[in-house]
C-alpha cells in the first residue's frame, strides 16, 4: 500500500503553485475575476473561528471579496506563504497556506482537484488569528 498523502513531483508542484499565486493575487487584489479562475464554482468556503459555522459558497463570497476594500489599496504588506502541499491521488491535493488581511492572520487549508486541465481549489476551511495592535493595559497593584 502507498502512503496516503505523497508530495507532488516538480511539474505538478509548479502547477499547484501557479493556482496558490492566482488565489493569493486574488486575495491581495480583492479580484473576484482572478479568485474565479482559482475556485471550482461549486467550492465552499467554511470557517468556525468566531464558534459558529460559517459556509458560503462562491456565490455568496465573491461579493464579500468585492465589498471590501483591498488589502493592496491599503498599502499592506502581503505575508502568503505555502506551508505544505500534498498529493493524495493524481487529481487531488490539499495545500496549506497563511496570509494576512488586515489584522487577521489566517491558516488556509485548501482542498485542491484537477479538472478541465488545471487545479482548482473546491474547499476552503479556514481560521483567523487577530493581530494584536495594542499593548495590553497592565493591572493596577
Amino acid at each position: 500500500m502507498s502512503p496516503v498523502l505523497t508530495e507532488p513531483g516538480p511539474a505538478t508542484r509548479a502547477e499547484i503553485e501557479h493556482t496558490l499565486d492566482c488565489y493569493f493575487d486574488g486575495l491581495h487584489h480583492s479580484d473576484t475575476g482572478l479568485l474565479a479562475q482559482v475556485f471550482h464554482p461549486g467550492a465552499v468556503y467554511a470557517t468556525a473561528t468566531d464558534g459558529t459555522l460559517t459556509r458560503l459558497s462562491m456565490e455568496e463570497y465573491f461579493p464579500v471579496v468585492d465589498a471590501r476594500p483591498s488589502p493592496a489599496s491599503r498599502g499592506e504588506q502581503r505575508h502568503d506563504t505555502v506551508v505544505s502541499v500534498h498529493l493524495a491521488g493524481p487529481v487531488t491535493a490539499i495545500a496549506v497556506v497563511t496570509c494576512a488581511i488586515g489584522p487577521k492572520h489566517f491558516t488556509d487549508l485548501l482542498s485542491m482537484i484537477r479538472l478541465d486541465h488545471r487545479w482548482q481549489i473546491i474547499s476552503k476551511v479556514f481560521h483567523y488569528d487577530l493581530e494584536m495592535t495594542e499593548e495590553p493595559t497592565p493591572c493596577p497593584t
